[in-house]
């Protein structure tokens, strides 16, 4: 018996060969330079931070390349599967506006380097097991869970290295024969890589972000095949990137440790090395020390978080952009108004070390990308957040499309536009005063004015009160009203001599806009009122008086 005959008892059922695949999957009609990326999820039902930092990468080098992002669905681990998964992932990614070229999709998939689950690429999967088994690179290992402990122990107590290797590797020359008839007789197996790494060689690569690295060789015997007969990761991601044409693998740091595990695989498999991108961890201040971001400890995390709390899609975006390339900042402070996707994202500005994540930073970014937005996108944006997380809200808004916008559109458009709103969730507070069933004042007047001039100033000028198409004649009012109840006409006035008055103009503005608005800090206040229109400014200046008296 020889290594052939040995593969066709492990593989009975497996009649094409690896040259037909290479067929089935040519090399990519693509411009020169054109990069393919993908990224490749478990359908674990959680969707975090990290899966985004990735994506976000892989989106950006594929499509400023004119090449392929490609979504595959990695689902060999059943235990971890939850229903749902796959669905969740798609709308997950979809709603942060990142569009694959091809892969998995709600309705089935898309493109030609298919399929994209692994677990309908199986008989692929076992076609380059066959052809390793056949080469003496792989073989059948009958190992029990009590086995595999026992070496464990002797390992711990010699203080060697853990794992299935050199004398370790029990059924690595194990009589063809002899494994033979126990396979056939339906003794259950898994199929190991036969390493023909040395530690004691170094390993080199260079990666797109952490640059050379050198590591030892591989001469692990890692699992090719589950005794059920599905890929382990390892096994079917070097396949799966192979035959899908993809250039560059973009995953996080913590897989560094297997990839002289993978890069051996792609050399035993005559197969031409992708680039590795292996990005920093997403880090997090705790007190004086950094640690990881915890799915227990931190919100945040979770993708989930961002649509719930409001926060705009082109906002979670940027700031990891910002996080992604060190240049990001700059480029947007020179170009405060172009979309993001014309900025040029490139490994090279990656960071080498860990991502510091910082969620007052992300609402300051926020902020600036809110505030360039036209109103009609910020009503659009806030009324779908409505929909799903606030009904009244959203009710309120829909009831006057226009009425709602005008509130938007305040200090909106000019050179330093006001940044009054980070996420959604706060959007109901920041604009409810326009809505008499959310105006819910709190009447705290400048200390500095008496409680009889606040009675005088509000009557006096609710009675004396005309909307004017003018702000400076809206202004001269109040400080025409003012200056009759013995303030001062204007600032400079009070500041030359202050003794004299009962207040400011200033003053004056402030009762008015407490009384309208119900608290101290508004954006315009003449804006607001025309908003607010001449009915409502009149039963408000009266409410306010009632109050105070």
């Amino acid at each position: 018996m020889d290594y052939k005959d040995l593969s066709e008892i492990l593989f009975p059922d497996i009649t094409l060969t690896a040259d037909d695949y290479e067929k089935m999957y040519p090399e990519r009609s693509l411009p020169e330079g054109a990069k393919v990326t993908r990224i490749a999820p478990s359908p674990t039902g959680f969707m975090h931070l990290g899966n985004l930092f990735g994506a976000v990468t892989d989106e950006r080098l594929a499509h400023l390349s004119g090449g392929v992002f490609y979504l595959r669905i990695e689902d060999t681990d059943l235990k971890r599967q939850v229903e749902g998964g796959v669905e969740t992932i798609i709308k997950v990614f979809d709603k942060f506006g990142l569009k694959f070229d091809e892969g998995v999709t709600l309705d089935g998939e898309k493109g030609d380097y298919g399929p994209y689950r692994q677990r309908q690429r199986e008989k692929i999967y076992k076609t380059y097991a066959k052809k390793l088994v056949s080469e003496g690179l792989a073989y059948p290992c009958f190992a029990t869970e009590e086995e595999l402990e026992e070496m464990r122990k002797e390992q711990e107590a010699k203080k060697e290295n853990f794992g299935y290797y050199g004398k370790y590797a029990k059924y690595r020359e194990y009589p063809m024969e002899e494994a033979a008839k126990r396979v056939q007789s339906g003794e259950p197996y898994v199929l190991r890589f036969k390493s023909q790494g040395n530690p004691e060689n170094k390993l080199k690569h260079t990666d797109l972000i952490k640059g050379l690295i050198e590591m030892p060789e591989n001469n692990q015997d890692i699992v090719l095949l589950k005794s059920d007969g599905i890929p382990t990761y390892h096994f079917a991601h070097v396949i799966d990137d192979h035959l899908m044409r993809t250039t560059i693998v973009v995953r996080g740091e913590e897989w560094l440790a297997t990839l002289p595990i993978h890069l051996q695989l792609f050399d035993t498999l005559g197969f031409k090395r992708p680039k590795y991108a292996h990005t920093a961890q997403l880090m997090k201040m705790e007190g004086e020390s950094k640690r990881k971001l915890s799915k227990r400890k931190d919100p945040e995390l979770a993708l989930s978080y961002y649509d719930e709390v409001g926060y705009p899609v082109p906002s979670v975006i940027e700031y990891l952009l910002t996080l992604l390339n060190s240049n990001f900042e700059e480029w947007r402070i020179a170009n405060p108004k172009e979309d993001f996707n014309k900025f040029n994202f490139t490994t090279k500005k990656m960071s080498v070390s860990g991502s510091l994540f910082d969620i007052d930073k992300l609402r300051d970014v926020s902020k600036n990308v809110v505030a360039v937005m036209e109103a009609k996108e910020v009503y659009d944006y806030v009324l779908n957040w409505a929909k799903e997380y606030d009904e009244a809200f959203h009710s309120l808004l829909a009831r006057d499309e226009k009425y709602a916008t005008d509130i938007f559109s305040i200090g909106r458009g000019g050179k330093k536009p006001r940044k009054d709103i980070a996420v959604w969730s706060e959007v109901k507070d920041y604009m409810g005063f326009f809505y008499d069933e959310l105006f819910s004042p709190s009447y705290e007047f400048p200390e500095n004015i008496k409680k009889e001039d606040i009675l005088s100033v509000l009557e006096a000028y609710k009675e004396g009160y005309r909307e004017c198409d003018d702000m400076n004649d809206w202004f001269n009012d109040m400080c025409t009203v003012g200056s009759k109840l013995g303030f001062a006409p204007t600032t400079k006035d009070y500041k030359e001599n202050p003794d004299m008055y009962k207040g400011n103009p200033g003053d004056v503005s402030q009762v008015i806009r407490v009384a309208i608005t119900g608290r101290q800090n508004s954006p315009d206040l003449y804006t607001c009122m025309k908003i607010i229109g001449y009915d409502r400014v009149i039963a408000r200046l009266t409410r306010a008086y009632e109050e105070v008296k």
